[in-house]
């Protein structure tokens, strides 16, 4: 048997992992990873190729990453069982090379060739069908069965679609129809989301494994630790910054909480907060760091290919929901850590770390990154550039200079963070081609529309579970293409605008990361808090209750987009959705200006907000005058309370 290599590899979970694997299957995979990189680079820096073969060699690549780092033998431990789960391997391998060839060779004839005129001929059909196994294989063995399952469903429906009786009734796909959508249309695999993984996906995530390699990343947390040291309820406020500062970077919220959590939530125990509030406030400051600009992790990135608009354009729209969000959550933990008295806590809860001024320069890299992207420079020179300055950085100081095994290992993950986008890009695109097929979005939209004049109102619902119960399944990245597809066109033609509707659909894509019963970020933060998962879950849950709302008033103030609207009515909309999380926070938490236990005035606090929050005038002024009242009360019992306890 072969030497064995060990390796450090960033997991799906976000733990860095040491895998042990042969020295051929090391070597392959460092030939792969460096032909993707010098591919991608090429492209970007030399020139691009035909659209016919940059997207297929973009998918190969990353379908041949994937089953390098996940091969079938991987836990089998019978030499039988090894010897088979080769063989399959080598047969995809094979199947790999075939879909590569057969682009090369036939280039001519796919850019002459007519879309649903031409018949497909029988190495069409072969392409075809080979590369949705190999795709589906894929998602097997990295997405799971959710996924899977999913998009098995779709491609059952697109051949017994004849059969189905009621509205979602279509005339079905021939073998031949099925193959041709797949391969030679826009909307099928190879379609906008991977080619959106080819154009900019690929480069940012090369970018995040540098970063975190030069140490920007552990500034980012020692930063966000440091900023709310000595403030009350400090070590939940460092959660908040911390988590949502690194959560830009790592597109993940389980991935969030692993690396921030195991610091943040021991603190946060020591000075008070009880474990399931540790772990809650962790859940849910991780999970709005996809949301939060100005990188929000790849999920952005997607939206802004789907729908055709700047990166920028969406980041800047992102920006109020985002402060509401973290405002929130700031607040609200500060209300506990005032109704705890938090204060004079000691060196217990103090955070050590290296000091941050000296570090600071490395994150040049990042800087670099939003400044190009903000003056409108080119997104993919952006990541390049900053990448290169990761690698530059790393070399400054000795404890992150980078010898050659680990210069490899970041590459390594780097490009085991890209395939695992390229596989959900690539496999969503099936479902796109068999709903742009059959009509389901339009026929979603039918349904919908037959509500009457509440139809906006049903049809935010609706596809609110619906993206809540993809998300709870499925990575932000796969919920939100699927919800795209199937949601996004309905709230579009009931005259919801593309960038409302598909921020709509992203927030609750990311929100479903901390909503019972399926709530991963939750869970882990539990794991590591050591608190009842079910109670950290329903507790983050609450936590976030502003999330909820959000997205409904965006939709019916894109103002808060900066999409309509002057400055004036931007500003005014903030102030309102501003003043509303105040009482939010308060009956969420029991505290304003002093502790209160009646839970009926913590139920009245809440439903103040939401009053003050929805978008309806009159219903906003008398919330806002109710609350304008409880204020007052409270702000002159905390002041009788004051003049007591000095009396005593």
């Amino acid at each position: 048997m072969a030497d064995k290599v060990e390796v450090l590899i960033n997991t799906d979970d976000g733990l860095v992992e040491k895998a042990k694997m042969s020295k051929t299957r090391y070597i392959a995979l460092i030939v792969v990873a460096i032909g993707f990189i010098s591919f991608q680079m090429y492209l970007a820096l030399v020139r691009p190729m035909d659209r016919w073969l940059q997207v297929p060699y973009h998918l190969c690549f990353g379908l041949l990453a994937t089953f390098l780092f996940k091969p079938m033998a991987t836990g089998k431990k019978k030499k039988w069982a090894i010897a088979l789960s080769w063989i399959y391997d080598a047969l995809l391998y094979a199947m790999i090379a075939y879909i590569a060839y057969y682009f090369t060779a036939n280039l001519s004839y796919l850019q002459n060739r007519i879309y649903n005129v031409d018949i497909m001929r029988t190495p069409d059909l072969i392409a075809g069908y080979m590369m949705v196994f190999v795709v589906m294989e894929a998602v097997r063995r990295t997405m799971g069965m959710a996924l899977f399952g999913f998009i098995a469903f779709f491609i059952a429906y697109a051949f017994i679609g004849q059969k189905i009786p009621g509205i979602f009734k279509f005339r079905g796909m021939s073998w031949q129809g099925f193959a041709e959508v797949m391969v030679m249309d826009v909307n099928g695999i190879l379609g906008s989301p991977l080619t959106a993984s080819l154009n900019t996906l690929f480069y940012f995530l090369l970018f995040g494994a540098f970063f975190s390699v030069c140490g920007g990343g552990q500034v980012l947390i020692d930063l966000g630790m440091k900023l709310s040291d000595k403030t009350v309820g400090g070590p939940a406020k460092a959660s908040v910054i911390s988590s949502g500062l690194m959560g830009m970077i790592s597109g993940s919220a389980v991935a969030n909480v692993t690396t921030t959590g195991v610091l943040t939530i021991p603190l946060m125990k020591k000075s008070g907060y009880e474990p399931h509030q540790a772990a809650a406030v962790e859940a849910i400051a991780s999970t709005g760091g996809q949301i939060m600009p100005p990188i929000m992790g790849v999920g952005a990135f997607i939206m802004a290919e789907m729908i055709g608009v700047s990166y920028l354009k969406i980041a800047t729209s992102a920006l109020i929901p985002a402060l509401a969000y973290y405002g929130s959550v700031f607040l609200l933990v500060h209300f506990i850590a005032k109704r705890k008295s938090m204060v004079n806590l000691g060196e217990e809860v103090k955070y050590e770390s290296d000091p941050i001024v000296p570090r600071l320069y490395q994150l040049i890299p990042i800087i670099v990154l939003v400044f190009i992207i903000v003056t409108g420079g080119s997104l993919t020179r952006a990541a390049i550039v900053a990448t290169a300055l990761s690698i530059i950085v790393s070399f400054i100081s000795k404890k992150t200079r980078m010898n050659a095994r680990q210069l490899i290992n970041a590459t390594l993950d780097g490009v085991k963070q890209a395939a695992g986008i390229v596989i959900p890009t690539a496999a969503c695109g099936i479902m796109i081609g068999i709903v742009v097929q059959s009509g389901v979005a339009n026929k979603l939209t039918k349904i919908i529309a037959q509500s009457g004049d509440s139809s906006i109102a049903l049809a935010l619902i609706f596809a609110m579970g619906g993206c809540l119960l993809l998300g709870m399944a499925l990575p932000t990245v796969a919920a939100y293409l699927i919800a795209n597809i199937l949601f996004s066109s309905t709230l579009i033609n009931l005259g919801i605008g593309a960038l409302p509707a598909n921020m709509f659909i992203f927030y609750f894509g990311v929100i479903a990361q901390i909503t019972p019963p399926v709530c991963l970020a939750s869970f882990t933060a539990a794991g590591i808090a050591g608190s009842g998962s079910w109670k950290t879950g329903w507790t983050a849950f609450g936590y976030a209750f502003v999330a909820f709302l959000v997205p409904f008033v965006f939709v019916f103030q894109p103002e808060l987009l900066l999409v309509s609207g002057t400055y004036l009515d931007t500003a005014f909309a903030a102030a309102v959705l501003a003043y509303g999380i105040i009482f939010l926070a308060s009956g969420l938490t029991g505290y304003m200006f002093i502790p209160f236990e009646n839970k009926l005035i913590r139920a009245l606090m809440v439903v103040v907000s939401i009053m003050i929050i929805i978008p309806q005038t009159i219903v906003t002024i008398v919330g806002s005058l109710i609350g304008a009242g409880l204020l007052a009360y409270f702000y002159l019992q905390s002041k009788k309370h004051v003049k007591a306890r000095v009396q005593a």
